[in-house]
């Protein structure tokens, strides 16, 4: 027991050392060194858990998503509403970007895939199922108006968000990252908003900077 808590705490490690070290350089100027170096570990110890870089690009994307998930699930078992709860989810992969290297350099190493060959569509086909589901389940609770096909709105929402983060990372190190999610609901929730919905859209979109505890 006490071996494979030493070997899971060491993977741990070099899976936070790579993503230190993918985003701050990107998968192609990473290298094997510069990963043992962060994760303070022997190359011999590096190479007993992955075997290439390509590996541990994978190892971290992965991590990533794990990390999103359980995030996810832990607001999906708080029963808000479901148009609120799309919001919240948003809001915590935001959060996710600014306080999480791991989360931040899985999605860059998404970006760059085509680098080593990796099928990442799984993270976004996941979370656009989620938004989906949500999608539907906001029409019955008539939140979300009845004309708008729910898969459509879970891709454009999921390549929105993608998009906003992408463009507050280039333009300002993700610093603003929750104003933009913020912006980008407060543009959207209009136009899609069942009639019948009576709350305010900015006080929705709002939900992007309040704390969980706050939002209902």
């Amino acid at each position: 027991m006490v071996l494979q808590d030493r070997a899971r705490a060491t993977r741990g490690a070099i899976i936070a050392g790579a993503a230190a070290v993918f985003e701050e350089h990107g998968y192609g100027s990473a290298s094997l060194a510069q990963i043992s170096d962060a994760a303070k570990v022997t190359k011999g110890a590096l190479y007993f858990h992955f075997q290439s870089k390509e590996d541990l690009a994978k190892a971290v994307i992965e991590e990533q998503h794990r990390i999103v998930l359980a995030e996810s699930e832990d607001i999906l078992a708080e029963h808000r509403p479901a148009l609120p709860t799309m919001i919240m989810m948003c809001r915590a992969f935001g959060l996710k970007l600014v306080h999480e290297p791991v989360v931040r350099a899985g999605v860059r190493l998404t970006v760059e895939a085509t680098a080593f060959g990796q099928r990442v569509q799984k993270p976004y086909e996941d979370w656009i199922a989620a938004m989906e589901k949500l999608a539907e389940r906001a029409k019955e609770e008539q939140q979300v108006r009845s004309s708008i096909d729910s898969a459509a709105l879970a891709r454009y929402l999921v390549a929105s968000f993608t998009g906003v983060q992408m463009v507050s990372g280039v333009m300002a190190g993700r610093a603003d990252v929750m104003q933009r999610i913020e912006e980008m609901w407060a543009i959207l929730l209009p136009g899609i908003m069942h009639e019948d919905f009576h709350e305010d859209p900015q006080a929705l979109s709002g939900l992007v900077g309040t704390s969980p505890e706050t939002a209902t």
